[in-house]
């Protein structure tokens, strides 16, 4: 009688899929563990590297996370900046300055000095404007919005719900500048003028940039100055 009854708990045990996935288990790494003593242990090592190697399916999604934060910094990305903007923050002026911005440069580090430089004519009311719609808009200021130029329309038609590569991120340092403290200016607030070496033609700089002092932002030492140069106290 004992027996059968350990012959019937037996057979139900079995018949759980969770035991004989248990069982499988078990065996497998009993056979990988005979596996590695008859090789020395290079055959155990080669296969749980293999199980776990990135990019062969046994990268878990805290790894992924991980890799995809260090691609996007690689691409750029500051934190958060693949979240859309949220739409209530999303207002007309913060839409001007990531056109201008957008219209300039798609590095974020160089869109950010480029932002500073708006907002620094907006509140010190340069050339008599004192929004950023009239400072974007502000003829022979930025190329893009120039009258007649073929791309002006293009950049005036980006709105919130705009799908372009690197917008979001545009309308986010937009917006972050925009509402920044005053104390986070990394130059002195009568930086107006920024012109790239890259988008002259005919002659390296403008005439404006003799009249002024040129400045490095702050955090802005790496910047290309064939790409970027900034000037305060333009005259």
């Amino acid at each position: 009688m004992r027996t059968e009854r350990l012959s019937g708990a037996i057979q139900a045990l079995f018949s759980s899929e969770k035991a004989r996935t248990a069982v499988a288990a078990a065996a497998l790494f009993l056979l990988i563990s005979a596996a590695a003593l008859i090789s020395g242990g290079n055959f155990l090592g080669q296969t749980l590297g293999a199980a776990f190697a990135p990019g062969q399916g046994g990268t878990n999604a805290s790894e992924a996370a991980l890799s995809a934060e260090a691609e996007g910094a690689r691409a750029g990305d500051a934190p958060g900046a693949r979240k859309a903007l949220p739409e209530d923050q999303i207002g007309s002026e913060t839409l001007w300055l990531a056109r201008c911005i957008y219209s300039e440069t798609k590095r974020p580090e160089e869109q950010e000095f480029v932002a500073w430089v708006v907002r620094n004519r907006v509140e010190t009311g340069y050339r008599g404007n004192d929004s950023y719609r009239e400072v974007v808009l502000d003829p022979y200021q930025f190329s893009a919005f120039n009258p007649g130029s073929r791309k002006r329309s293009y950049f005036m038609s980006l709105d919130a719900s705009s799908q372009e590569d690197g917008w979001r991120r545009a309308l986010r340092i937009a917006h972050q500048v925009k509402t920044a403290p005053a104390g986070s200016r990394p130059f002195s607030k009568a930086t107006r003028h920024f012109f790239s070496e890259r988008s002259m033609t005919g002659r390296r700089s403008p005439n404006w940039s003799a009249h002024g002092e040129k400045v490095t932002p702050e955090g802005g030492k790496n910047l290309a100055e064939d790409r970027f140069r900034f000037y305060e106290d333009v005259r």
